[in-house]
């Protein structure tokens, strides 16, 4: 994975690669970002007029490469878009920086080292500068001839320094150290969303896990399927008993001495969704590898608070389960026992997450935590609500989801908050079981999490987090976001674990 380096260093006398500035765009046409002057210098202050030669704008995510200054060690400059300059007194935000050195870190693919000459005023902002790039350069290709992480056969980039970052400086190091542990953490949430489903199944997910909880000093429990008929979770095993690879539930458990305070994160963990018996056509199928991502997302969140030593104590759960077609398999109309001993009649084999993750969430609820956040790619009618770059938030609890919001937005993730009506409640009435799990098609993520919330225990705080849109990127790649597995919501969780050690949040 990327090196990352402070440095102090003159941008001319920097052995790199390449040098990376930022421009902004203008209203006069493109200008040049503060951390470039010495740049900018070195071309008689006339880089802003020779980027504009070039058809440079400045625009987000804009990459123009250039021949360096005479002179400078480094023989490739880069400059990349930073979007609209800010307004007087104002800073580039720390988005902005994220996006410009991930597009940037992407386009120097098979470099050994760059500089980046990116607007650092402050600690935040190197951190910033830190994650963009490690993100950007992130690669999955594995399964490719050429293999070790080369990107269209060449590797990622493989250093970045950041220059004007100050290596004796505690709180640059520790942004440094952040961006780290939660970058690392939250490419491996990628890989696993990127690894095909013939060599993830729960099995093989519930092994990863338990690998990193040994390495990070995480106490793992894995619920095999023996012991989930034991404890009677017959939402999981109701979803995984028509596949070969049976299902699993998994807890991470991370604790500090110095907590007072407990989160629990729910995933949902499709290692694959065929349908079912309400098998899925074809082109609504090829990319269900990705349906274990909030499952991926927690396992991140977890690992990363405690490579971060947070002063709080985070539950991880994975609901995880293949869901396949065959002569074992739920059929609609079958009425399923869930862990909380309330009854389900399944209408939908296709709506399979919610039944998942009723049984993780009460499970989770038996432990009272402050709060429980899930996360899954519950539905499509989000997707259809809020495309495919935001994620929805509904909560029982209104500041909560205003503070999950909030601290998305602060970390970079697009979400936005959604309502949970009481009306389409008795659409999931049901004259066999308690409940069924389909309710009216109008709203349907609105029902799914309606449905969610009756499997979370009396008087805890609850969120759920619908990211079907933005957790995996068919589309081209843009900013730091890849094509493929995105990690979507690791971030936000990791910056909830944050707000919370600090007694912000809640």
């Amino acid at each position: 994975m990327t090196a990352l380096t402070l440095s102090t260093a003159a941008a001319s006398g920097l052995r790199a690669d390449a040098i990376v500035v930022g421009v902004a765009k203008g209203p006069k046409g493109p200008v040049v970002a503060p951390g470039a002057e010495a740049v900018d210098k070195a071309y008689d202050g006339g880089l802003a007029g020779i980027l504009e030669t070039l058809g440079a704008t400045g625009g987000e995510g804009e990459v123009t490469k250039l021949p360096a200054p005479s002179g400078f060690k480094a023989p490739v400059v880069v400059a990349v878009g930073l979007g609209a300059v800010p307004e007087k007194d104002d800073t580039y935000g720390a988005e902005a920086l994220r996006r410009a050195a991930g597009a940037a870190a992407r386009a120097l693919a098979g470099a050994k080292k760059a500089a980046f000459a990116l607007p650092i005023s402050d600690p935040a902002d190197a951190g910033a500068v830190a994650e963009g790039a490690r993100l950007g350069a992130y690669a999955f290709d594995a399964y490719k001839e050429n293999g070790n992480g080369a990107k269209n056969g060449k590797a990622p980039l493989g250093e970045v320094a950041l220059i004007g970052g100050k290596p004796r400086d505690a709180a640059y190091k520790a942004a440094i150290a952040r961006a780290t542990a939660v970058t690392e953490e939250l490419n491996r949430a990628r890989d696993l969303i990127n690894t095909p489903p013939n060599d993830l199944n729960p099995e093989s997910f519930a092994a990863v896990v338990s690998a990193a909880g040994k390495e990070h000093g995480i106490k793992v429990q894995v619920l095999d399927e023996k012991a989930l008929e034991k404890g009677g979770y017959g939402g999981i095993l109701g979803v995984g008993k028509g596949s070969a690879a049976g299902p699993r539930l998994v807890k991470l458990s991370y604790t500090s001495a110095k907590a007072t305070k407990h989160l629990a994160f729910v995933g949902k963990g499709i290692t694959y969704d065929s349908g079912g018996i309400s098998l899925k056509p074809a082109g609504h199928n090829e990319t269900m590898k990705c349906d274990m991502s909030g499952a991926a997302a927690v396992f991140a969140a977890v690992v990363a608070a405690a490579r971060l030593g947070l002063e709080v104590n985070v539950t991880g759960w994975l609901a995880l389960a293949e869901n396949m077609p065959s002569g074992s398999a739920t059929r609609p109309g079958d009425v399923l026992r869930m862990y909380s001993g309330k009854t389900v009649e399944v209408l939908n084999t296709d709506a399979e997450g919610r039944l998942v993750l009723a049984d993780a969430l009460w499970k989770a609820s038996e432990e009272k935590p402050d709060a429980i956040i899930d996360v899954a790619t519950l539905t499509g009618a989000m997707v259809l609500a809020l495309g495919n770059r935001t994620f929805g938030v509904m909560a029982n609890d209104d500041a909560f989801r205003a503070s999950i919001v909030e601290a998305a937005e602060e970390v970079g993730e697009e979400s936005w908050p959604m309502p949970l009506p009481e009306h389409l409640r008795k659409g999931m009435d049901s004259p066999t079981a308690d409940i069924a799990n389909m309710g009216e098609r109008m709203g349907g993520g609105l029902v799914a999490g309606l449905f969610l919330r009756e499997f979370v225990g009396e008087g805890i705080t609850w969120a759920h987090l619908d990211i079907a849109g933005p957790a995996f990127n068919e589309a081209g790649p843009f900013g730091y976001t890849p094509k493929g597995g995105t990690g979507s919501a690791v971030r936000t969780l990791v910056r909830l674990a944050e707000l919370t050690a600090a007694g912000d949040l809640g």
